[in-house]
């Protein structure tokens, strides 16, 4: 583990303050990044936060195709997806004792996890791509998250170089919060997941809504730069896609008596916690999904109320 040159202004509490209350829901987007290292930070990448409620569904990959149309009904296509969707590629941080996913199985009412993000073909990843450094946190029911864009190459300084990075003096506090916690926790590389995500996003009454299906959810725990040319394994049974339902403060009842009528079933899964247990870091909790898993079941006729008026 590279050695700690030096040490943040970071605060020792250990609790971050929330994320601010009419934080964005929109589709991450990614700031231009100079091919000149010197000069990458001079148009400067605010603090993106997102608060909201998520709830997650198991789909059958055969489902799909109905449970897309439905959503194409009531929904548009995020305006980041050609051609359907996106890779998301994310390097998740944990302890050697693995705080951050026992702190998950164990369902800690305030959690967090650190992760370096890319969205796109991860061919295509230098040291100059634009990426995110996120913590995404649980505080009782509400999920928050708290991100700030840059090149692959400062990401890499602040996270495993534990170093202090260029930045804009509006991300200073969440910059020493990142360095706070790698330091204080001893955080490493720990596991990848990759996955094609297909996203949608709500209009009119339900501009807060978004909801996303992830396909081929994949993982490894060796050779953590993103761009590696390594091979993934199937970390959720390949037949099976993962549906994330995510709205500011409630779910619409469409969605719900959607998710009723396709037999759709509430799971509590983390693709970090997954992956950890594919892997044998930790034995496979109650969460774990099974890579014989069956969901094929009949379902009844989508109800009035979950088509569109």
């Amino acid at each position: 583990m590279p050695p700690f040159r030096r040490r943040s202004r970071a605060s020792r509490s250990g609790r971050p303050s929330a994320a601010p209350a009419d934080a964005p829901t929109a589709a991450p987007t990614q700031t231009p990044v100079p091919a000149d290292r010197s000069t990458a930070l001079r148009a400067p990448t605010p603090l993106h936060a997102f608060n909201r409620y998520e709830l997650k569904y198991l789909v059958p990959e055969s489902r799909v195709p109905e449970v897309r149309e439905h959503l194409r009904q009531r929904m548009d296509a995020d305006r980041h997806a050609h051609r359907g969707g996106y890779d998301v590629i994310s390097l998740y941080y944990d302890s050697i004792a693995l705080r951050f996913y026992w702190e998950k199985i164990e369902g800690l009412r305030f959690r967090r996890k650190l992760r370096i993000r890319h969205y796109g073909d991860r061919s295509t990843i230098t040291d100059d791509s634009p990426v995110y450094v996120e913590i995404k946190q649980r505080v009782n029911r509400v999920t928050q998250k708290r991100r700030v864009g840059m090149p692959y190459h400062l990401a890499r300084r602040l996270c495993d170089g534990r170093e202090e990075i260029p930045h804009d003096p509006r991300q200073r506090a969440f910059l020493d919060e990142v360095l706070g916690l790698i330091v204080e926790n001893d955080l490493r590389p720990i596991a990848t997941t990759a996955y094609q995500r297909e996203p949608f996003v709500g209009r009119g009454i339900d501009l807060g809504l978004r909801v996303t299906l992830d396909h081929r959810v994949r993982g490894r725990d060796r050779d953590f730069h993103l761009g590696a040319d390594a091979e993934d394994r199937f970390t959720i049974p390949p037949h099976l896609a993962v549906m994330e339902i995510k709205a500011d403060e409630r779910v619409p009842y469409w969605v719900t008596d959607l998710t009723a009528a396709l037999n759709l079933q509430v799971v509590r899964i983390s693709k970090y916690c997954q992956t950890i247990e594919a892997f044998g870091k930790a034995p496979r909790s109650a969460f774990h999904i099974p890579e014989d898993l069956d969901l094929e079941a009949p379902t009844t006729a989508v109800p009035r109320s979950a088509a569109p008026s």
